[in-house]
């Protein structure tokens, strides 16, 4: 069972969170919640706990400052926010998860079944200076995207990368260097990433860097060349889409 901590200043969020946690995922114990970021610190040193549900706007400190502010940081996290496009944005690119308030119980149960229980603290602590980095940079369109993956996490320049495969329940990137990476998640979860970084879904199981297209065959779909020699097909139901962007 792994022990869990709420912080949250508002009290209604944690009551219900609380209520969904004791009532419906056996598998977590809120040990203590707490209703500032400073009380927070203090829970957290106090119970060392494996799992925090971490509010992001709180009166004293955001919840990024809250972690910034801890030397050892030897626990998940999973933050609980109201929408904020730029705050949720800098969260998933650096492989971390949130949920939107008011709590879903569903989505709750499926960030919890998205935990990696086996990463290590060196691994927790590179997201959370990722994710540090991103907020600090004030820009909606960040550099760099954190994969995890089944042996730790790979932290990528967006722009090394030339195009994904759909693999499952899994992601293959394929790379500038030749190299290749397989993350933990479905292409589509990458898709709403990158979009705004000229990717762009061509097939189903495919969603190519529109800058590392070095040419278009054509065909009942077609398919591209990309600039490491690989070919990607083109679908006939994302064809028309696809060439009125390439050629803009």
């Amino acid at each position: 069972m792994i022990q869990a901590v709420i912080i949250d200043d508002e009290k209604k969020c944690v009551s219900l969170l609380k209520h969904l946690v004791d009532n419906y995922c056996p598998e977590i114990q809120v040990v203590a919640v707490a209703h500032s970021a400073l009380e927070g610190i203090a829970i957290i040193k106090t119970w060392k706990p494996g799992l925090v549900f971490l509010d992001i706007e709180m009166p004293d400190k955001t919840g990024f400052e809250l972690l910034n502010s801890l030397q050892d940081i030897d626990f998940q996290v999973i933050f609980t926010t109201a929408y904020d496009h730029y705050a949720i944005k800098a969260i998933r690119f650096s492989a971390l998860d949130y949920l939107l308030k008011p709590i879903d119980l569903n989505d709750l149960k499926e960030a919890l079944l998205r935990l990696d229980k086996k990463q290590s603290t060196a691994n927790r602590l590179n997201n959370i200076d990722m994710l540090v980095q991103n907020i600090r940079s004030l820009q909606p369109n960040f550099s760099k995207i954190t994969l995890s993956t089944q042996e730790g996490l790979v932290i990528l320049q967006v722009n090394e990368i030339v195009y994904c495969q759909a693999s499952g329940a899994y992601t293959l990137f394929f790379l500038k260097n030749k190299e290749k990476v397989t993350a933990s998640r479905i292409l589509k979860e990458y898709e709403d990433l990158l979009k705004e970084h000229n990717f762009f879904r061509v097939h189903n199981s495919w969603l190519v860097n529109m800058n590392e297209i070095r040419k278009y065959v054509k065909g009942d779909g077609g398919y591209v060349v990309m600039s490491n020699g690989d070919e990607v097909q083109v679908s006939k139901r994302k064809k028309d889409e696809f060439l009125e962007i390439l050629n803009k």
